[in-house]
């Protein structure tokens, strides 16, 4: 037997035929129990679900008799508190997304349309688990995309970008996903006509064109080599220049430099040589690139399985390792995670594994464990003073202070952030401050210190980040700046920079997804403690409905409590 909660509810039986079940709020009680962490109490399920019937602990007994008469199990929904109890061979799809077996294609949104008429609270938790599971499910859909696409299942993986995109028809990443699927297929036609289709669409519907990315993946880049030298010598030489040219700023000439030596390694189908270019260029476009985190990751995915087939593990493990980071900025939890344990078990040295627990810490402190992400952090450390990698242990150091934020351990966040910003002026990563600067802001301003001298330090990073052009930088900043003006009780200013931030992290597509849940937090709670409730109430909506979406699981309950306030 099959209980399916994803698209339109059903019972099936072992035959595929439907049982009956009554009404909306016997599944509004049938997901209730099954998404539960525990046992529900029986007088606080009836409340939720029926609050305007005379007899609401009569109702709820009448819809468990009518579940376990579909279900044809005495013992299941019983008890008080109410158990689930159901047998191991009836199958829930809700609870098998993480298998492998799972049919990710035939997933719908949580119970469909049904909107069962319940209490505010119940529907709150709803939201939240709709986004959630529908964050998994995009999740997969994405994740299997680019298997697909690097085991060369292009017919699969354009399926599948399809459905991403009928999902969430103004998702840039989707678009970009079915984009390059096509190219890769060779309907050239077919990925120019959905570029200049969506952008059309995007255009009516938003006021501004999708990013050069939707384009880019859409490209085919020819190049030969000079005479007299080998391919692989070749190919070699365009990555140096790539790289060398990225690290000197020129992002465009990089690139393409980069995308030259992948389509040279293809062409002498030298496995280690296509993995490495593949995976720099991937990397290069998530790093170095605002907005090309999608086409970056489907670039790393093909890198993993073409180390895979060359036996080049150390490749792998950083493929693993930026499709962990790629994910856990987006907010995709479970996916970096599995990721980040792939390259965890293919690291070959210090340097491999201080990037990794690095970015272990950073998935782990923004899903909400932040003891167990600061411990990640403090072993990526120990790897990169190991093998000498300053970068590393700067990156460390000033992300692994957020978590110490989280964690309130103030005086230990200042002295991880000023040695990160000591060591990025010798290493000359000026790139990199602002981050360490807008926390060492946040953390003065929880310490009680005056805002006004802050804002000195705060105003330079901003100028900085802004000539950058990293939104994640500006927004970060911006909300520093914001503390200082809230602290000092200037609501207009303080507002005003929470927009500032608000509009600068989600400017380009690859945002950080955990940092625009902080700024929806911290507009709802200035405008609540001002008395804007109705202001307050409307971005508290966006604000559980984002950080459900990305398991920003301490976000859920301190936004839901401002709903309806």
């Amino acid at each position: 037997m099959k209980i399916k909660l994803l698209g339109e509810p059903a019972i099936l039986d072992d035959s595929g035929a439907s049982q009956a079940v009554r009404g909306y709020q016997a599944w509004a009680l049938l997901v209730r129990v099954v998404l539960a962490p525990g046992p529900l109490d029986r007088r606080v399920l009836a409340a939720e679900l029926f609050p305007d019937t005379v007899d609401p602990l009569g109702s709820l007994r009448w819809c468990l008799a009518s579940l376990r008469k579909a279900l044809d199990c005495a013992e299941c929904l019983s008890g008080d508190p109410i158990r689930l109890n159901l047998p191991t061979d009836i199958e829930v799809d809700v609870l098998r997304l993480d298998r492998d077996a799972f049919d990710v294609e035939s997933a719908g949104p949580l119970l469909g349309g049904i909107e069962p008429r319940c209490s505010p609270e119940f529907s709150t938790w709803l939201l939240v688990e709709r986004e959630r599971i529908a964050a998994i499910v995009e999740s997969r859909i994405r994740q299997e995309t680019m298997r697909a696409v690097s085991v060369e299942d292009y017919e699969r993986a354009i399926r599948l970008a399809e459905i991403g995109v009928r999902g969430d028809s103004f998702n840039e990443g989707a678009h970009v996903l079915l984009v390059k699927s096509l190219a890769l297929a060779g309907r050239y036609d077919a990925a120019m006509a959905h570029v200049e289709a969506t952008e059309s669409l995007f255009l009516a519907e938003l006021g501004e064109k999708p990013s050069m990315a939707l384009r880019s993946a859409a490209r085919r880049t020819i190049s030969s080599p000079p005479g007299g030298i080998s391919a692989q010598a070749f190919v070699n030489s365009l990555m140096q220049s790539g790289l060398a040219a990225l690290s000197a700023g020129a992002v465009d000439a990089g690139i393409d430099c980069l995308r030259r030596a992948v389509n040279d390694a293809e062409k002498i189908r030298d496995s280690h040589l296509q993995a490495k270019a593949t995976f720099e260029l991937g990397t290069a476009l998530v790093h170095a690139v605002r907005g090309y985190d999608d086409e970056g990751a489907i670039l790393l995915r093909q890198s993993t399985e073409l180390a895979r087939q060359a036996g080049s593990a150390g490749i792998a493990s950083a493929g693993f390792r930026e499709l962990g980071y790629v994910d856990a900025l987006a907010g995709r939890r479970p996916a970096a995670s599995q990721y980040l344990s792939s390259a965890t078990s293919l690291a070959p040295d210090d340097d491999g594994l201080a990037g990794i627990h690095g970015v272990i810490g950073f998935n782990l402190v923004d899903w909400g464990k932040v003891d167990e992400g600061l411990e990640h952090f403090a072993i990526s450390l120990d790897h990169a003073r190991k093998a000498g990698n300053r970068r590393r242990e700067i990156w460390s150091l000033g992300i692994g202070a957020w978590g110490l934020l989280a964690a309130d351990r103030l005086d230990e966040a200042d002295a991880w952030l000023e040695l990160s910003l000591a060591l990025s002026d010798e290493q000359r990563w000026i790139a990199f401050r602002p981050w360490p600067i807008a926390l060492l802001g946040e953390s003065k301003i929880r310490q009680k210190q005056d805002p006004a001298p802050l804002r000195a330090r705060l105003e330079e990073a901003f100028a900085t980040s802004c000539q950058l052009g990293d939104p994640c930088w500006e927004a970060a900043v911006a909300r520093a700046m914001a503390l200082t003006y809230d602290a000092a009780g200037d609501l207009p200013s303080a507002s005003y920079w929470l927009a500032e931030a608000h509009r600068r992290c989600g400017r380009e597509t690859d945002a950080y997804a955990a940092l625009q849940v902080e700024i929806l937090a911290s507009q709802v709670e200035l405008h609540a403690r001002y008395g804007r409730m109705e202001l307050a109430d409307a971005i508290a909506r966006e604000w559980v409905s984002l950080a459900a979406r990305t398991h920003s699981n301490t976000h859920v309950a301190r936004a839901a409590k401002f709903i309806g306030r």
